[in-house]
């Protein structure tokens, strides 16, 4: 190979490699700092594509476990309103069992009897101002009827639970007390029956939102677990090998180190020539 001043192709040829060292580097560099193994679609189309899906996938799974998450809530505010008419349907049984002996005298049993107003009149007031979201929860008049929750990151009925919240009327009128008194024997001994009734009627209530709280609490789970293996499933796909990238940093940090070094020396060549010229 001949010596020439006007085309130096070795360190062209130098200089297109060092250039090739550098672009690797700044896009491990950029690796490194998104801490994203794909930064643009050229460096994998596939695996963008599917990166993608299951990042949407990822976080309609956790939109539903809110989903389910804040149906708990519900559910368990629903559950406290009958937990205090439970009480107060003992307190209810006790007052009738107490007036209805002739050891209480007629004016004793009425002041029973403005206790046991009184807690009706609470016992109705809880069902009616037990709400969630605007919805009344305990008087089988909620607008939803049928209320449905989403539990899942795609359509389906297999995605939804749903509770039938007509069936909850803890009312004076649902629970069957409506114009109760204990003003004497026989209505107070007519009252356990009618008490015993609604105590059973709101055992039944509170059972049945258990057992959806408990179903929903199972979605919740399994919503986790889902979320944590399809992000697990997304980050192999997409997220950088923190190792590998800087082991190719610093791999690429003495491949130009090395082309600087044989640049300079490629540059010297033109110099070679001009000793030839006298």
């Amino acid at each position: 190979m001949g010596l020439r001043i006007r085309s130096n192709v070795a360190s062209l040829a130098v200089q297109r490699n060092l250039r090739g060292a550098d672009e690797a580097q700044q896009h491990e560099f950029a690796k490194l700092s998104s801490g994203k193994r794909i930064i643009k679609s050229a460096d994998d189309a596939a695996g963008l594509g599917i990166a993608k899906k299951m990042e949407a996938e990822v976080r309609g799974l956790k939109m539903a476990q809110r989903n389910a998450n804040n149906g708990i809530a519900m559910i368990q505010v629903a559950e406290g309103g009958l937990q205090e008419s439970s009480n107060i349907l003992t307190r209810l049984r006790e007052l009738s069992i107490q007036s209805s002996s002739d050891t209480v005298g007629q004016r004793e049993k009425g002041y029973l009897d403005l206790e046991f107003q009184q807690l009706t009149q609470e016992l109705d007031r809880i069902s009616k101002s037990t709400t969630f979201s605007g919805q009344a929860m305990l008087t089988g008049e909620n607008e939803n009827g049928v209320m449905e929750i989403q539990v899942g990151a795609s359509a389906g009925d297999m995605n939804r639970i749903s509770f039938d919240t007509s069936s909850t009327n803890a009312t004076l009128e649902g629970l069957g007390l409506e114009g109760t008194n204990i003003l004497d024997k026989e209505s107070s001994l007519e009252n356990l029956a009618i008490v015993d009734e609604a105590i059973d009627r709101v055992a039944g209530f509170r059972a049945n939102f258990g057992a959806i709280q408990a179903r929903l609490q199972t979605a919740v789970n399994n919503l986790d677990v889902q979320a944590l293996n399809q992000e697990n499933a997304r980050s192999v796909i997409e997220d950088v090998d923190i190792a590998e990238s800087t082991s190719r940093v610093a791999s690429q940090g003495i491949i130009k180190q090395a082309g600087i070094q044989t640049l300079s020396q490629a540059n010297n060549i033109p110099r070679s020539a001009l000793q030839l010229i006298g």
